[in-house]
């Protein structure tokens, strides 16, 4: 029987990268590969990626969709979230929402960032940004690193791994240490993962394979696999 129909199930959500403008759930199928044997629900989501979408667009998007995942599957027994890049990047939007504006708050229990961007600042002058056409109002207030006191009240009680390639770029490694280092100075649960031997893109596709580092030692979510009982 699928795990999304116990009562005691702990679900993840999957937010995948692609620099706001590529990729989309149906390549996301990987991350429910080493998970779902272990009795996790995974759910892949979609946002609408630039030119169609703009930041402000995605960034309510996976709010909305947490809130109705939520709602469709109240029985899960805790609420976990993932994302790539800048899936990660969506992912700690997400941690950063005020849910006075929604149905429902909802309780997160864990998240995974891993390779994320948290000061989008910094794209404006890049050719990342000609689809996504951001000015720099929009880039601050979609900012992690920007919105760390919204983040310590909605989240005091989450789990937060931040994990980064050895080979991810400079801005990368920079980025996730930085929000690291604050989400650690707000007294946040925070743990840091510099995965070795792997790039910005194989540290997610590496995934599937049973003897990876995180699939193995699953130390940077190994508060995942504390809530699942033996299928």
């Amino acid at each position: 029987m699928p795990c999304i129909t116990s009562a005691e199930c702990p679900l993840l959500i999957y937010f995948h990268g692609g620099y706001w403008q590529f990729l989309s759930k149906a390549e996301s199928g990987f991350m429910a590969v080493p998970l779902v044997s272990r009795g996790v629900a995974v759910v892949a989501v979609d946002y609408s990626i630039a030119p169609k979408g703009n930041m402000d667009l995605m960034v309510s998007q996976v709010r909305k969709s947490v809130v109705s995942i939520i709602q469709q599957y109240s029985h899960i027994s805790g609420l976990y979230l993932c994302g790539h890049s800048a899936g990660a990047h969506l992912v700690a939007m997400v941690l950063s929402t005020d849910w006075s504006q929604y149905s429902i708050t909802p309780q997160i229990k864990g998240a995974f960032l891993v390779s994320g961007i948290y000061d989008i600042v910094p794209i404006i002058s890049t050719s990342v940004n000609e689809p996504l056409k951001m000015t720099k109002e929009i880039a601050l207030h979609n900012s992690p690193i920007q919105l760390l006191q919204q983040l310590k009240v909605s989240s005091a009680t989450s789990e937060i791994v931040v994990a980064v390639a050895q080979n991810d770029s400079p801005e990368f490694r920079r980025q996730s240490e930085d929000y690291f280092n604050a989400l650690k100075s707000l007294g946040m649960k925070v743990t840091f993962e510099d995965v070795p031997n792997t790039d910005h893109f194989n540290i997610m596709e590496n995934f599937v394979d049973s003897d990876y580092y995180l699939t193995q030692a699953l130390r940077p979510c190994e508060y995942i696999l504390d809530d699942i009982a033996p299928l």
